[in-house]
């Protein structure tokens, strides 16, 4: 029995023919390969979808994906955790790497698809789904191939949504020995399909988070003279940390720090004894991140002196930002307009969100593009919102995509 069989209770089948958007571009096997089975990367995408997984739990989504390369006669390994695997396909010295993640977000899903989440207060919100099913069709696409020139490594990553995540783990296990290169997609709600953005340097910003626990004697608020004024404490944080750091660090650098989170007191006459502050610190420069945590701490130390509140700061490390070497980039757009002709390929900004693929960049050159996934027509339902939706009509294009940048990087 196939997946596609296996799961006709969460895929309908009668809207699985998706449009394969590249078809004819060749290679001839890769053609073959996806008229047979586009169908399967559109089922897999959407039996992931329907039971989500979140970081570190992704066991049914891992044994998924281990069963179908095992069954194409492939010999995947699975992290000692039990989540997440990696596979190489081909023989040879030189090895490039593909990678997709695994988890999903704990969000309550608000799609009304027919395969919408079945788990309560979990969805694949961010395209993790997609990731996975054109990773998996890529590899299997390209354990079809006749002569490889080398070796393909999938690495399917779980816990990329939390921090510190699942990439330092890959590495860790050994999912980057022998590397030479390392691909990865993302799908992108403001690109139409068909569609792929790319640029050179930083895609992505580092993200670190803040959280400092602040603690006094406590006391009446008629008599603040007696007691450390916590809440006044947090009020100095709040407003005067993210301005004195914007003059700690050059302006170009794009950082950032935000609170999401104000915890302190319940009583209006009465200054409390413990309150916490969290918020999410990012810059796009690599070089700044590496220096954030000492100037935090030096101002944090500097503010709350006069005030006589004692604290605990834990400044929590993300992620560095994803910055693209230049030829894996190039290598992303050629194939791009090898599936679709030089219209396919676009230009892109960088963005203030974090992405753990940062991770492997720190041990080989690599890039990450942002696939379109937006049908050009109707809103553009972002990422990380219970609404969001993909054109299916990305699956294969991804699936070319990624077997075209491996491809030219063993070439």
């Amino acid at each position: 029995m196939t997946l596609l069989e296996a799961h006709t209770d969460l895929v309908p089948a009668t809207d699985l023919a998706v449009v394969d958007l590249g078809a004819g571009s060749g290679p001839a096997w890769l053609d073959s390969w996806l008229a047979t089975h586009r169908a399967d990367v559109v089922a897999w995408r959407r039996s992931v979808h329907a039971v989500p997984e979140l970081a570190r739990a992704e066991h049914r989504t891992t044994e998924l994906v281990a069963r179908q390369l095992m069954a194409a006669g492939l010999e995947p390994r699975t992290l000692p955790g039990g989540t997440g695997l990696v596979c190489d396909i081909g023989y040879g010295d030189r090895c490039v790497a593909l990678r997709a993640d695994l988890d999903a977000l704990p969000l309550q899903e608000d799609t009304g698809l027919p395969f919408a989440s079945t788990v309560d207060g979990a969805m694949h919100a961010c395209g993790h789904d997609a990731h996975t099913a054109m990773l998996l069709g890529a590899g299997l696409a390209l354990a079809s191939a006749p002569n490889l020139p080398g070796r393909v490594r999938l690495v399917f990553q779980p816990a990329e949504e939390l921090q510190p995540g699942g990439a330092i783990d890959m590495v860790a296990d050994g999912a980057m020995e022998g590397v030479e290169r390392i691909f990865a997609l993302h799908c992108d709600p403001r690109l139409q399909v068909g569609k792929l953005g790319t640029r050179v340097g930083p895609i992505t910003s580092a993200c670190d988070v803040l959280e400092l626990r602040l603690t006094s004697p406590g006391g009446h608020t008629s008599r603040p003279h007696l007691t450390a004024d916590l809440v006044e404490a947090m009020g100095l944080l709040i407003t005067q940390l993210p301005l004195l750091l914007t003059r700690q660090v050059d302006p170009r650098s794009g950082t950032v720090l935000v609170w999401g989170a104000v915890q302190a007191g319940e009583a209006a006459n009465a200054i409390p004894q413990h309150g916490v502050l969290r918020g999410t610190l990012r810059t796009a420069d690599h070089a700044t991140w590496a220096e954030l945590e000492d100037k935090i701490r030096t101002l944090v130390a500097s503010l709350l002196a006069p005030t006589g509140v004692g604290y605990v700061l834990d400044h929590i490390r993300g992620v560095p930002p994803v910055v693209n070497e230049a030829l894996s980039a190039g290598m992303l757009t050629g194939a791009a307009t090898t599936v679709l002709g030089p219209d396919a390929a676009t230009g892109t900004e960088q963005s203030s969100g974090g992405e753990d693929f940062a991770w492997y960049l720190e041990h080989v050159p690599g890039a990450m593009a942002r696939l379109g996934v937006w049908p050009g027509h109707g809103p553009m339902r972002d990422i990380h919102q219970p609404t969001f939706d993909l054109d299916e009509r990305a699956l294969p294009f991804g699936v070319r995509v990624l077997v075209n940048a491996a491809l030219a990087a063993l070439a």
